[in-house]
């Protein structure tokens, strides 16, 4: 059949990225405790267009997603990706997996268990022969004003806060990058925060919760700076950024 996408285009414009994006599916992700989770995530994919092609065949994503239906990791993403250059002829891939990342997490007093959801993304690059990978998690923290408690007579304000981290981590001898796993960045967090939040509190837990946050009040400033001591100090990564936000009431 005739394939207009394979014309050549004279107007002399390449353009960095096209492709498929919000795309809804399945996937398997590593899981420290329980070596795999399966979760639903949002892709996006794309590759660079030169100037002379017309357009892409947007067929062909799918087609290498399906091939490779399973395990999306840093492991998995850069095959996935040079297949994509392979396929599609391109010098750049790029991929993005957004996916909900769920822990059983246990009450710290009482012991009661549910799960927790951490929003989560994969975002991984090839271009020419060089490979890049991004792992963020968006974490949900308590924060305990200390200006707020410093003022009060009694109490003190405190607010839920999102602690995103984003890392790249060193390679390894087989040239993907060295695993830090999720739940690692998320002790991260919590660490540095006033206190965790959990799915389930029994009364014992919120009195334990309360009390907790009372003695370890972060400003926001705070909270990026005590994770990004954590973070500078493990020598598997390599760059990160960090962005607290409080929801003030």
């Amino acid at each position: 059949m005739h394939d207009v996408q394979n014309h050549r285009d004279d107007r002399q414009i390449p353009i960095d990225r096209v492709g498929v994006c919000d795309l809804q599916y399945p996937i398997v992700v590593l899981d420290r405790q329980n070596q795999r989770q399966s979760t639903t995530a949002r892709l996006s994919m794309s590759v660079n267009l030169p100037h002379e092609f017309k357009g892409t065949h947007m067929s062909r994503f799918i087609e290498v997603l399906n091939a490779h239906r399973g395990e999306v990791t840093m492991r998995t993403l850069p095959l996935i990706l040079c297949e994509l250059k392979h396929r599609l002829d391109a010098e750049s891939a790029h991929m993005e997996v957004e996916f909900p990342y769920f822990l059983e997490r246990t009450a710290p007093v009482s012991g009661a268990k549910a799960l927790m959801d951490y929003e989560c993304k994969f975002a991984g690059e090839v271009n020419g022969g060089k490979s890049d990978f991004v792992l963020a998690v968006r974490v949900p923290v308590t924060s305990l004003c200390p200006c707020s408690q410093a003022i009060s007579d009694y109490g003190a304000h405190n607010q839920r806060g999102y602690v995103t981290l984003e890392i790249r981590t060193r390679p390894t001898a087989e040239d993907a990058p060295e695993l830090v796993w999720i739940e690692e960045l998320i002790d991260f967090a919590e660490a540095s925060a006033s206190a965790p939040v959990y799915a389930l509190l029994k009364r014992e837990d919120e009195r334990h919760v309360t009390m907790q946050a009372y003695d370890n009040p972060v400003f926001v400033e705070d909270l990026v700076r005590s994770i990004a001591l954590r973070l500078q100090e493990d020598e598997r990564i390599v760059w990160f950024r960090v962005l607290a936000l409080n929801q003030e009431s």
